[in-house]
């Protein structure tokens, strides 16, 4: 019974890690198509394969998801927790991709796991969402609208003198190389909280020591995540793309290079498990800002902003819903 559970909380979390890859196909690939610079097609094939690639470069964020966020669990009862986890930051994903607001898969399946975590009576390291979660979720942003605004004021002087239509025609092409960089950062960092979701699993079940990710969890991980990304998001790269601001090739580049170095240095630096969503639509924002503040559309903008903040507290409610519902099972 407990190895049955076990697999159905592997498939589950594959199934949030799809949800995952079309829910935030947008972050990596919106800019380069709002602006021409690649077809939407061709964009999601790239992004499906840099998302695999990503996946392979790093597990310290797995780690992070797997044994810093609640108190592993033990037993049925664990186990019931971990899956009702994924089911809240299912259901979370689903409702604001149906709204076509790009919302935080990290943050729902965090919010999902605290959630669970207090409705099984069981212990959350508060110090870990402190440092991990809230810390970054407040400061990316931030960062990044401020360094993509710096990137794009200093391409704007450095290319001052530039003839137009040449330069769209070469941050076209150079989009191609950033639009690749922001989908690997996001294999990086969202292929890597499933596996850590997983071997907890795992390690719950007792079929697993320690929070070493093996081979095989990386691999079903990032075939998921790509396969998600590849069946692409839509709604939400109009979002991105379209109703923020109307991007042009330098301002989609500066977004997608400021965003790419903040998700590599936040997964090899500090292993911090942020939201790739987060943190484009803040460079967006930033690199919006330096056309005329009244080119952002900041109702759009404020939309997003009240999906973020209701994002941890919703999946966590989701998440501590579906505990109580399946809770009989664990006799």
């Amino acid at each position: 019974m407990e190895l049955t559970t076990i697999v159905v909380v592997i498939v589950v979390a594959l199934a949030f890690d799809y949800t995952n890859g079309f829910h935030d196909a947008a972050n990596a690939i919106a800019t380069s198509v709002a602006t021409r610079a690649l077809t939407p097609r061709t964009a999601l094939v790239m992004a499906a394969v840099m998302n695999l690639i990503g996946a392979f470069l790093g597990t310290e964020v797995a780690t992070t998801v797997g044994s810093g966020i609640i108190e592993p669990p033990e037993g049925p009862a664990g186990l019931l927790v971990v899956l009702a986890a994924l089911i809240g930051a299912i259901v979370w994903n689903l409702i604001t991709w149906r709204l076509g607001l790009p919302s935080s898969s990290s943050h729902a399946l965090i919010g999902g796991l605290v959630g669970a975590a207090l409705a099984s009576a069981g212990g959350v390291h508060w110090d870990g969402v402190l440092d991990k979660v809230v810390i970054p979720m407040v400061l990316s942003p931030v960062v990044g609208c401020a360094l993509a605004a710096a990137v794009m004021v200093a391409i704007l002087w450095i290319f001052r003198r530039g003839r137009p239509e040449p330069l769209q025609r070469g941050f076209r092409h150079a989009q191609t190389v950033s639009a690749a960089a922001m989908a690997l950062g996001h294999g990086l960092q969202d292929a890597q909280k499933t596996m850590g979701v997983i071997v907890l699993a795992l390690v719950v079940g007792g079929y697993h020591q320690g929070f070493e990710i093996p081979w095989w969890v990386v691999l079903v991980s990032a075939g998921a995540l790509s396969a998600g990304t590849y069946a692409g998001g839509w709604r939400i790269m109009r979002t991105l793309g379209r109703r923020i601001i109307a991007l042009d090739p330098p301002r989609g580049f500066a977004a997608e290079v400021t965003a790419s170095t903040i998700l590599y240095t936040t997964a090899f630096v500090f292993a911090a498990p942020i939201s790739t969503t987060q943190t484009i639509t803040a460079s967006i924002l930033g690199v919006g800002a330096t056309k005329r503040l009244s080119a952002v559309r900041w109702g759009v903008a404020g939309n997003i902003a009240i999906a973020w903040v209701l994002t941890l507290p919703m999946a966590a409610l989701a998440a501590a819903l579906a505990f109580w519902a399946l809770r009989p099972l664990a006799g």
